[in-house]
């Protein structure tokens, strides 16, 4: 089937998907497929609707201590976050890029994702494919980003989104507070305001950004990335990171294989008339410690999506996305 070809008018999941979806449901409800499908089907097959009516109808009060202690995790003190603007922007094969991106997050199993650049038919692509997420969109029109919190790993507590308001590109803040196995989080994705000539509203977009990390609760361990379109000369212009607020990259080892982002030496969807071929680290993930003991240690950081799409020979995105990965040092 083409990009192009509309779906299903009865909008039901493949037989496949509904199987995977009923078996997530008796998993995090510790129940069985029988009664999933029950559920399920009186929800059009929403895994997160369908979970909420259940504790809902049983009343059971234990379901957030099940979500942050599964023992079906293989990787309890793991946590992996990943940020990625998905360039919902270009049309061409944007089918097919979306659910490469999907297949990436099913295989690379993050508890959180950071999205930018969604698109509302991205979106809905996304919440098809990617039935293990509950996807909180920062938008509805044109394009904006998105939280992709994994089912049954990620308890959210409140949402929000806060608005710049001297951005022309419609820009703001998601975020998330929630519990990440168990490690309580304040989790924050932007795509700040782009091209070089607005680097005075960036740079105050920036600001805005660490400000609210840095004023999370102590007790909560802070995350803010995504595509902030950021040049070091800009990061030097405001002073540097403050003192409490790390750089991924940079503490994990600044390996130089996983600096650059958006690299047009590489990444042959990004379309340069140019014997110049610029290369930037536009997109970055900080963290704020908890206090008075971090809950989560960085232990390493990739970039993901730099394999062409084998039915298209495209990348996924002309953005590599970040992976970060962290172990959990105290348990709450």
């Amino acid at each position: 089937m083409s990009d192009s070809d509309s779906s299903d008018d009865a909008n039901i999941p493949s037989r496949e998907i509904c199987e995977e979806r009923c078996q997530r449901f008796a998993e995090i409800t510790s129940t069985d497929t029988a009664l999933a499908m029950f559920y399920l089907q009186d929800r059009d097959w929403d895994l997160d609707r369908s979970v909420n009516a259940f504790y809902e109808d049983t009343g059971d009060t234990s379901k957030e201590k099940k979500e942050e202690s599964s023992p079906l995790d293989p990787e309890p003190h793991r946590i992996r976050l990943m940020s990625w603007n998905i360039d919902g922007l270009d049309s061409n094969n944007i089918k097919t890029r979306t659910k490469a991106v999907c297949q990436t997050i099913k295989k690379e199993n993050p508890a959180v994702v950071f999205l930018q650049e969604v698109v509302p038919q991205t979106l809905s692509i996304l919440e098809k494919e990617c039935p293990e997420y509950q996807v909180l969109p920062g938008g509805q029109q044109g394009y904006f980003t998105a939280i992709l919190i994994k089912v049954g790993v990620v308890v959210l507590e409140d949402q929000d989104i806060q608005m710049f308001y001297s951005s022309r590109m419609m820009r703001n803040l998601l975020s998330a507070k929630c519990r990440v196995k168990g490690v309580p989080c304040l989790l924050i994705t932007s795509h700040l305001e782009s091209t070089q000539q607005h680097a005075e509203e960036r740079k105050k977009q920036l600001k805005i950004a660490l400000e609210v990390m840095r004023s999370a609760d102590e007790h909560r361990t802070a995350i803010f990335g995504g595509d902030l379109n950021l040049r070091d000369k800009e990061l030097a212009e405001i002073g540097g990171l403050p003192d409490d607020v790390l750089d991924l990259w940079e503490v994990t080892g600044k390996r130089p294989e996983a600096k650059f982002t958006w690299d047009s030496r590489r990444n042959e969807n990004i379309s340069i008339d140019s014997k110049f071929r610029p290369c930037h680290r536009f997109d970055r993930l900080y963290l704020r410690h908890s206090k008075p003991k971090p809950k989560v240690k960085p232990v390493y950081f990739e970039l993901i999506g730099i394999e062409k799409i084998p039915t298209c020979q495209r990348f996924p995105s002309d953005h590599w996305g970040l992976l970060a990965h962290f172990d959990i040092t105290q348990f709450t």
